[in-house]
């Protein structure tokens, strides 16, 4: 079956599925290329900006050098 055929069919899939199917997709295509993915259950580091108070001074002295060089 051609990609073109399988269209039609898709379209008709009810929402759940379409997102289903394209998770399918992903994982295929990442696995082929050999990209690692989330591993359920697995914890992630996430970085946040709360109490991240040197982030401020930082942001403000790129902009000041920036509108140093601007000028």
């Amino acid at each position: 079956m051609s990609l073109t055929e399988l269209f039609p069919d898709v379209r008709l899939l009810p929402r759940a599925d379409k997102l289903r199917l394209m998770q399918f997709l992903v994982v295929e295509l990442a696995q082929e290329d050999g990209i690692p993915l989330l591993t359920p259950g697995a914890e992630y580091p996430v970085w946040t900006p709360l109490n991240a108070f040197d982030a401020a001074g930082t942001l403000m002295g790129m902009l000041e050098t920036h509108k140093a060089a601007s000028i």
